[in-house]
């Protein structure tokens, strides 16, 4: 009776089969990875091109830019809702009673995907509070402002910058990170903060703050508008001013950020970008063209 040979792997075979696996996926990596990175940029570049064509429907409809942050806290992208197909929670807002009304609870915690970057891991800064990864330039957005396309762009709104993405706060303040935590001092000490300032406090673990834009709804300073005092990922740490102002950049996890342009057009800007040429960026009214570095 003939016996049939049965074949089997080698104890090197498999081993030298196993390598080959270890190697393709160690190829495929980098590939994913990279596929990965290019989706999350798309969908920023989507978010911010739907706002920016939100300001200039806004603008068409009423014949101005909705204000940076009115009497009650709310943000001007709160007002853009009905522009980005969110005319439901827009309807559930009292815009006559403070963002932290409870007759504002239900609209307050949704969760907007117009509003939230894929490329930050963080998906909520308050529990019972939907956050936002934009904010705005509060050159143009600021207290009860009225400004409006194309008048308060007098050098032109392909040149200047009206929105930007950043990372949002992550509810730690045991470990002081630049990128997502910020200063928080009061609004007297407005006129003595500079880009310097919150250097100390963080040295210090002092008066560090968790909950950078942590709701859409508010449109205080760092978490409805910016100022972009500070350079793209600047070192130096954020600073608020009791929600007024301060200074502040706009924050990622490479070297280069996202940012929406007065004319609809989106861009990234690298982290080397000059502080001559980011502040003409920032600036509708300086008169100055862009350097070379844009």
């Amino acid at each position: 009776m003939n016996q049939r040979r049965r074949f089997a792997f080698t104890l090197f075979q498999l081993l030298v089969v196993l390598a080959i696996l270890l190697l393709l996926f160690a190829l495929l990596i980098p590939a994913i990875l990279k596929a990965r990175l290019a989706a999350e940029q798309a969908k920023a570049m989507n978010n911010l091109k739907q706002l920016g064509l939100s300001l200039h429907n806004y603008n068409d409809t009423y014949g101005l830019l909705p204000p940076g942050v009115d009497d009650n806290h709310f943000s001007a992208t709160s007002k853009l809702l009905p522009f980005i197909e969110q005319t439901n929670v827009f309807n559930k807002i009292d815009f006559k009673k403070n963002i932290d009304n409870e007759a504002n609870a239900e609209a307050r915690k949704t969760k907007i995907k117009v509003f939230l970057s894929d490329s930050d891991p963080v998906a909520s800064v308050k529990e019972e509070w939907g956050a936002t990864n934009y904010l705005l330039n509060d050159k143009l957005f600021s207290l009860n402002s009225k400004s409006r396309i194309p008048a308060s762009f007098p050098d032109g709104t392909s040149n200047t910058i009206v929105v930007g993405e950043t990372l949002k706060g992550d509810k730690k303040n045991k470990i002081p990170d630049v990128r997502r935590q910020y200063v928080l001092l009061k609004e007297d000490d407005l006129k003595k903060t500079g880009p310097d300032t919150g250097v100390r406090y963080f040295r210090d673990d002092k008066n560090i703050a968790e909950d950078r834009c942590a709701s859409w709804m508010d449109g205080r300073f760092l978490q409805g508008t910016f100022n972009g005092r500070l350079l793209p990922n600047d070192k130096r740490p954020d600073v608020s001013c009791g929600g007024v102002s301060g200074v502040s950049a706009l924050r990622s996890f490479g070297d280069s950020v996202f940012v929406g342009i007065g004319d609809g057009s989106v861009r990234p800007v690298k982290n080397s970008i000059s502080k001559t040429t980011w502040q003409y960026a920032l600036d509708p009214n300086d008169g100055m063209p862009l350097g070379t570095d844009w």
